[in-house]
């Protein structure tokens, strides 16, 4: 018989957000299953007509309330009624990615957490762009940062143009991928960022590529369309109500409530 010790396992997993898979606990093999030794004693024999604990298997499938985190909790087992991918509203196959999530976030608390976002940079940058000279056009109706950057008008504004569109990109990049997955907006509202696959914090590099898609072609040409474009594709996309940017960074946005 050998003295040394057992291998240690994998180490923790360090997102909190990242979804894990759980042996729902009638299964057979887990702690206190009829089939486990742990326990004590041996199983019980099943009723007459070869039927389990809980009806459907030989040991029932799974106990009332679901086998996921959020098995019958405050989301009710599955949040989408079995998953747009496992026979849910959508009736496709295969797996619900989303399965043990928490619910989408509502669009209403999108847009207010997008609105806060925004002020939290554009006040800011209003009180930084005076000694750049970028309210030398406020008499032209049809200025805005867009027009600045296509007309190249002054030094000073296209370096302002330059430095936008960095901390529009930086402070959702770095917030996105440092702290859980939210913006000011966002942990305001209660909303946050997952990885479609499987619910944990974006990476740097995802949140990157979600940043720039959401805050460049706003900033350079299409300061009203753009923000328009991505509320339409939020708000009829199924079923993971995707605007381009998610997409683009194969993200979702949920709620953060745990």
């Amino acid at each position: 018989m050998s003295n040394e010790p057992p291998a240690p396992g994998p180490p923790p997993e360090d997102d909190p957000f990242r979804k894990r898979p759980q042996e729902p606990p009638g299964a057979p093999g887990s702690p206190g299953s009829p089939g486990s030794s742990e326990g004590g004693g041996a199983p019980p024999p099943p009723p007459p007509g070869g039927a389990g604990p809980y009806p459907g298997g030989p040991y029932g499938g799974e106990p009332p309330g679901g086998g996921g985190p959020y098995g019958g909790g405050p989301y009710g087992g599955d949040p989408y009624g079995g998953g747009p991918y496992g026979g849910g509203p959508y009736g496709y196959g295969g797996t619900d990615p989303l399965g043990g999530m928490p619910p989408l976030a509502d669009t209403a608390k999108r847009v207010l957490a997008r609105i806060v976002d925004w002020l939290v940079i554009a006040v800011p940058l209003a009180l930084i762009g005076i000694p750049f000279g970028v309210y030398s056009r406020v008499s032209d109706e049809s200025a805005n940062l867009g027009d600045v950057w296509a007309s190249g008008s002054g030094g000073g504004q296209w370096t302002f143009q330059l430095l936008s569109m960095l901390a529009y990109v930086a402070y959702d990049t770095l917030m996105t991928a440092k702290w859980n997955g939210q913006t000011l907006g966002k942990r305001m509202t209660g909303i946050r960022v997952a990885m479609l696959n499987d619910g944990s914090v974006p990476p740097t590099s995802a949140a990157l590529m979600r940043a720039l898609v959401l805050w460049l072609p706003a900033l350079i040409c299409c300061a009203c369309l753009w923000p328009l474009l991505l509320l339409v594709l939020i708000l009829v996309d199924k079923p993971y109500k995707q605007g381009l940017h998610d997409k683009a960074a194969r993200t979702v946005v949920v709620s953060a409530a745990r």
